[in-house]
């Protein structure tokens, strides 16, 4: 594989970061884009690859990709319809790193044929799917990346709990992409703890004002998680506030809520349990501890579908512990921090630590249950 894959595979969750001038569901976009500019605050803001319309229904062309090529170090993905050899020719001359091959518009054949000759040319071959048996196709053909299109390319119709699911359904040794409706930190937080290896973002980042700003926040970490929710107004502040994550305590607590509440979709909802969790929670992941002396024990797990996605560090119940951020720095994953955090004391955490998600409960109370919501604007501010 080339410098494309070798991008992707790259810890933590990576973005191709697109270039793309209009949509055919949603049409001019971004209509005097600069693929230079774009790809060099793409570069700045962290993006693994950036991704270039090459067709002229997506107002690209193949002068796009050279224009990216000689003004940037990172790896170019062409992003077209192909189905002739002589294409990815005149695209590997272009500066192309990598292609893109629709299963959709390729019998498995033409497939073999394109990725064959791709490879010939030391280009990478990203081969997307948009379903079930398209996953498999691309399994069967010994696809190295694999992108999961959210978008319905008939309808124009986004589905990312469909997305998700065939995310997850993809081998783990095969790059995996999901591609489309990422608008959001919890959108592409979704899309890594299902299995992405990167996401790739194209409308999202055209309708910014600020491009590389956009793509900077998605990706950035840790992710927060305002937890012990009990009131919808609560909710509400802390999607308002920027967090990316809710709890909802759905054990024997003081902020025991009765249920998880609706949340917008800015936010993942969590279910925290102690001992056994509830599978009709209803929420996006489940955040169990084991019981321990009628209580919690001190280290959790986040889970989604009931598969551990990363551990939670927390302080022993209702005791301190001054080695507990050096423990949460030495340990290994993804880790959300927990425990003791608030306003005044969570930015050096995250620098101690260096966490996936930052969680706090009771030091954004006004009272057991209710939040400050003064606080809670503090807190993910200072997190940020």
């Amino acid at each position: 594989m080339g410098r494309f894959a070798d991008a992707l595979r790259a810890p933590g969750l990576g973005a191709i970061a697109e270039v793309k001038r209009r949509s055919p569901s949603a049409g001019d976009l971004r209509p005097d884009a600069d693929p230079v500019e774009l790809t060099a605050s793409f570069e700045r803001s962290g993006a693994a690859a950036v991704s270039v319309l090459v067709d002229e229904r997506f107002g690209g062309s193949v002068d796009d990709l050279r224009a990216a090529r000689a003004s940037a170090g990172l790896p170019l993905l062409a992003k077209g319809f192909f189905r002739e050899p002589k294409t990815l020719d005149e695209l590997e001359a272009a500066g192309a790193d990598a292609v893109l091959l629709l299963l959709r518009d390729l019998d498995d054949r033409a497939a073999r044929r394109l990725s064959a000759h791709a490879r010939a040319l030391g280009l990478d071959v990203l081969v997307e799917a948009h379903d079930e048996a398209e996953v498999d196709r691309a399994v069967a053909l010994d696809a190295d990346i694999i992108g999961v299109n959210a978008r319905d390319l008939s309808s124009f119709r986004i589905d990312r709990r469909a997305q998700l699911e065939l995310v997850a359904r993809a081998p783990r040794d095969r790059i995996v992409i999901a591609e489309s409706g990422i608008e959001t930190r919890a959108h592409a937080a979704s899309a890594e703890l299902a299995g992405a290896g990167a996401i790739l973002v194209g409308s999202t980042l055209m309708r910014a004002n600020d491009p590389g700003k956009r793509l900077a926040d998605l990706l950035r970490r840790p992710l927060v998680k305002i937890c012990g929710l009990t009131r919808e107004e609560d909710v509400e502040a802390a999607a308002e506030a920027g967090a990316d994550l809710a709890g909802f305590v759905l054990a024997e607590s003081p902020r025991r809520a009765e249920r998880a509440l609706p949340t917008p979709d800015s936010l993942l909802s969590v279910g925290v349990f102690v001992g056994e969790p509830n599978d009709d929670a209803g929420t996006d992941l489940v955040q169990l501890y084991p019981a321990e002396n009628g209580h919690r024990a001190r280290e959790g797990s986040l889970l989604r579908n009931g598969e551990p996605v990363a551990r939670v560090l927390d302080l022993p119940w209702l005791e301190d512990d001054g080695s507990h951020w050096e423990q949460a720095a030495a340990a290994e994953g993804r880790i959300v921090l927990a425990g003791g955090l608030g306003p005044e004391n969570v930015r050096e955490a995250i620098e101690a630590v260096q966490p996936w998600c930052v969680d706090a409960s009771r030091s954004l109370e006004a009272s057991p249950g209710i939040k400050d919501h003064e606080r809670v604007r503090a807190f993910v501010e200072a997190a940020r």
